[in-house]
């Protein structure tokens, strides 16, 4: 049985919870809470030098770190990663938008807004991420609008990668309003098989999101 790793309000970490509970596959879960610097400790930096949830350690003396390295592995040879060569590089291209076009401005605004104080410097970014944001909305909602899913012609890990952060946009006062095919993709993934959902921020980063979003 794998450990996995992770902080829980993470999309990344969530990720891997999600893929897991869908293959019907056994698993340890250990809590890290990375804004409380638990990934800085020697102990977690023996496990991953980089010092960054999700790491799954697999018992025998190997570990993998990165979410979507870790979902690739996982689901290779099952439904939820294409057989098809074709389809596997553009799930793999989905994965890699976004991790480099998407998480960096959506995800890292929702980790400003609800986890940091509110008098963080941090917080003079979020107009800008907000902007980038919606950039890469609009290009998943061309996509949609023809296509059904981001993993080839079926749901899989590209549309896992691209859902934890992306339902849960509006944290970082990135709406989703202008968005419908976005909006009915995400109620298909939320109808697949044994899907879990991303937990509810705790009541002190509720309470900073709210005051982020309020004049939005």
């Amino acid at each position: 049985m794998i450990t996995v790793h992770g902080f829980s309000p993470s999309g990344n970490c969530h990720k891997l919870r999600l893929l897991l509970e869908q293959l019907g596959e056994r698993y340890r879960w250990v809590e890290v809470d990375s804004s409380r610097g638990e990934t800085r400790t020697a102990q977690f930096l023996a496990l991953n030098p980089n010092g960054k949830v999700p790491v799954v350690d697999f018992g025998d003396g190997r570990t993998l770190t990165e979410s979507n390295a870790i979902l690739y592995y996982l689901a290779d040879g099952s439904e939820f990663l294409p057989a098809d060569l074709w389809q596997r590089a553009q799930a793999l291209s989905w994965m890699n938008f976004e991790q480099y076009s998407h998480e960096p401005s959506i995800a890292v605004a929702r980790f400003i807004a609800g986890w940091t104080p509110l008098d963080s410097p941090r917080r003079a970014d979020l107009p800008a991420l907000r902007e980038r944001g919606h950039q890469a909305l609009a290009v998943m909602e061309r996509h949609l609008q023809e296509r059904a899913w981001f993993t080839g012609e079926r749901y899989g890990i590209a549309d896992i990668a691209l859902f934890a952060y992306t339902d849960v946009a509006a944290h970082g006062g990135i709406g989703l309003d202008g968005y419908p095919a976005i909006v009915s993709w995400l109620a298909r993934v939320r109808a697949t098989p044994r899907f879990v959902a991303l937990p509810e921020p705790d009541a002190q980063a509720a309470q900073r999101i709210a005051e982020s979003n309020r004049s939005l």
